[in-house]
């Protein structure tokens, strides 16, 4: 039987599908995941900014983590992205996000670009994302991937986070997405004067706790949200560690 005769006899007779179906198959069972995602995981749990709901319900983020886990990509756990660095469970990004209560018109400063999945969502929801991410290689990634995606509203820069990025301050909001033991003071300092910065504060290899901190003027406020347990921020952060 010749090769072509075969193939056409497998889709017929033992229903294998053709690789374009597969791939309308796949595009559906992510969107599927993405909105049992968002209602389980998010809405049911109270988030309620529609904009941050129909960021989330739109990305793909299963292009966000590496392909051997991307059937995992919408379940409530966080994930391995290489570089002992990992992406937060949705819920987590979600509610990150919805505390900074942004509006759209407003300039983010986000540390710790990770695989962009973050950067992304704060894109869908913020005027300008400026990113940084310490670990080179992550960097490098998650810049392709959004570019590739075509968030021309997001710059990755590779480096410290700890010390921000002074170029753009002050910021209307900072994400910090690194377990450290207090705030960094140049994040304060490039904070706008109302702006609001989140952050997972305490101890960065235990549990920590989810924090917003409000700033008017030289007075800030420190609000705790909810347990969590990130990844140590690492560089500087690691110098001033208990001191």
């Amino acid at each position: 039987m010749g090769r072509s005769l075969f193939l056409f006899f497998a889709f017929i007779v033992f229903g294998i599908q053709p690789l374009a179906a597969l791939a309308v198959s796949d595009s559906e069972k992510y969107g599927r995941a993405r909105e049992t995602m968002v209602q389980d995981q998010l809405i049911k749990r109270d988030i309620v900014d529609k904009r941050v709901l129909a960021a989330m319900n739109k990305l793909p983020r299963h292009l966000f983590v590496p392909k051997i886990l991307a059937f995992k990509a919408y379940t409530d756990s966080p994930l391995p992205i290489g570089e002992g660095q990992t992406i937060s469970q949705p819920y987590i990004v979600a509610l990150m996000t919805e505390v900074l209560e942004l509006k759209g018109n407003e300039k983010v400063l986000e540390i710790g670009t990770g695989s962009g999945y973050q950067a992304a969502v704060l894109a869908e929801v913020a005027k300008e994302v400026i990113s940084i991410e310490i670990k080179k290689k992550l960097c490098v990634k998650a810049r392709k991937l959004l570019d590739s995606l075509g968030y021309t509203n997001v710059e990755t820069r590779c480096g410290d986070g700890y010390f921000g990025w002074n170029k753009g301050a002050p910021y209307d909001a900072i994400m910090l997405t690194a377990a450290i033991d207090h705030i960094p003071p140049p994040l304060l300092a490039q904070l706008k004067d109302g702006g609001r910065l989140v952050l997972p504060l305490g101890n960065p290899f235990s549990y920590q706790n989810l924090v917003l901190v409000t700033k008017k003027k030289n007075d800030y406020r420190v609000w705790q949200i909810a347990g969590v347990l990130f990844v140590p921020m690492t560089g500087h952060a690691m110098k001033t560690f208990g001191k």
